[in-house]
């Protein structure tokens, strides 16, 4: 079988010549076919110059026409251009063209209007794509490696759902984050639009749907203070927010991950982005939920992902209380049997009450270390689960932890980014202000919040008006004002 490719200009006359003959040879030869490609005058000699550099082939001007050999692999063999096909027809078949050039000139012109409507339709069903827009800052960390396939393979946004991702760090990182895009596109993720670098921090957040956060500082306590890493911490979100504010969509949700300052982060953005919504910013706890499911699970000798609602109170990447109150054990093989879906009090399960009391407790304190030391796999899957249940709902009745800006829930004061119980439905979150805790609970979340309050409470004074923090961190004022009346008190 012969079959033929013919390319050329779309207002190439000797082209339409070549076109109307190889036309006519398919219609009447059984086994004769023909491929045509035709492209715009204006990206004529670019794609000439690359199919030829592709091929090996030296050939100028329209149309070219090369002929396929199916039997050697769909091999080309030039042919050259219209009047190497009118002799190739001659020779072969007897046949050849006898259009005149008006006739010529004609059937350009009509090629030419074609490709301008081809490409104008082609434009508006691009223009009707609209990808959620994800922009990942400090993108060189491990977590955005880990991160990207978990976006792109259609599980969090849904199999419908394309998006295009951001990349964004300093300019020392170009070589890594080039390295990322090249193999995120060598993967040919069916819903990944594109993927691209930024280093121009100008250019950050454009049209932003989703914007995560994973700037850490790298924590070393001989080196710098606790006051100097706020500070740092704070100077990246200074940045970033009015960055937000300016370029983003109104309705950007954004996320805040990472190893260290994770509540921090959140706080901050909300801060100094005030138009920014409270309730479109949140802070990731499922890291070291999932950490702490994992040694349940070793404990009781099950799978971890049959260990549900164990809640993370408090500063995420800092001081926290894991909470058993409420967790349950689904698939757990023990005396009683029911359903997969009939779930067990995790803590009647654990008869060595002292092992929760002793061991687990104190090995709580290992739980961030564990996370901090996490190449990027799990912190990734955290980042996704929750954006998945943020889009798409969480499995109802089952509790999530993240970190949200306080408006009382739970006796904690109002104000401050706090991690808790959350369900997502429907696009939003609501804090499962229903669950019951003791007063045990109680009173460790009252020294949380006021731990995490004086941790911040000496910088953020220093650096914030009082009329800010009255509007963005009042129970941090409350706070200042409480010292300085015990101060007064005592003097």
């Amino acid at each position: 079988m012969a079959k033929l490719v013919l390319a050329g200009k779309a207002n190439c006359p000797y082209y339409a010549r070549a076109e109307l003959l190889a036309d006519y040879l398919q219609a009447n030869l059984p086994d004769f076919r023909v491929h045509k490609i035709t492209q715009h005058p204006d990206k004529w000699e670019q794609w000439l110059h690359d199919i030829c550099e592709v091929n090996g082939w030296e050939h100028r001007g329209s149309p070219i026409i090369w002929r396929e050999l199916l039997d050697r692999g769909g091999k080309g063999l030039l042919l050259g251009g219209v009047n190497d096909f009118l002799e190739y027809a001659q020779h072969y078949y007897g046949i050849t063209s006898m259009m005149s050039s008006e006739e010529m000139l004609d059937i350009a012109e009509e090629n030419l209007q074609a490709r301008i409507e081809i490409e104008k339709e082609e434009e508006e069903i691009k223009s009707l794509i609209k990808p959620l827009q994800i922009w990942i800052t400090s993108a060189s960390a491990s977590i955005c490696y880990q991160l990207i396939p978990l976006l792109a393979n259609g599980e969090v946004f849904g199999m419908t759902t394309e998006i295009s991702i951001h990349l964004l760090d300093t300019d020392q990182f170009k070589d890594i984050l080039c390295g990322i895009v090249m193999e995120a596109e060598d993967m040919a993720f069916p819903l990944l639009h594109s993927i691209s670098v930024h280093t121009e921090i100008d250019e950050a957040f454009i049209q932003a749907d989703i914007i995560i956060v994973l700037d850490d500082v790298l924590l070393n306590h001989e080196v710098q203070s606790l006051e100097n890493y706020i500070r740092e911490v704070s100077e990246i979100c200074q940045v970033y927010a009015p960055l937000i504010e300016k370029n983003a969509k109104s309705g950007v949700r954004v996320i805040s991950s990472g190893k260290t300052f994770v509540n921090l982060k959140a706080m901050m953005i909300m801060t100094y982005g005030k138009s920014i919504k409270p309730e479109n910013v949140i802070a990731v706890a499922t890291s070291w939920e999932s950490a702490a499911k994992a040694m349940l699970a070793r404990k009781l000798n099950m799978n971890a992902a049959g260990v549900k609602d164990v809640i993370v109170w408090g500063n995420i990447s800092g001081c926290n209380y894991i909470d058993l109150s409420h967790a349950k054990l689904y698939g757990y093989d023990c005396a009683i049997w029911g359903p997969a879906n009939f779930p067990r009090p995790l803590l009647n399960m654990i008869y060595d009450s002292e092992w929760i009391h002793s061991e687990f407790l104190s090995a709580q304190s290992s739980l961030s270390s564990r996370v901090c030391h996490c190449v990027g796999m799990l912190p990734a899957h955290a980042v996704a689960t929750v954006l998945r249940y943020w889009y798409h709902g969480s499995p109802p009745g089952e509790i999530v932890s993240v970190g949200i800006l306080t408006k009382g829930q739970f006796c904690v004061p109002e104000g401050i980014v706090f991690s808790m119980p959350v369900r997502f439905q429907n696009g939003n979150w609501e804090v499962m202000t229903e669950l019951e805790i003791n007063e045990t609970t109680q009173e460790v979340l009252g020294c949380l919040a006021h731990e995490l309050i004086q941790r911040w409470k000496p910088y953020l004074l220093a650096h914030f008006s009082q009329s800010c923090l009255e509007e963005k961190i009042p129970v941090l004022n409350q706070h200042f004002h409480c010292s300085k009346e015990q101060t007064t008190k005592k003097g």
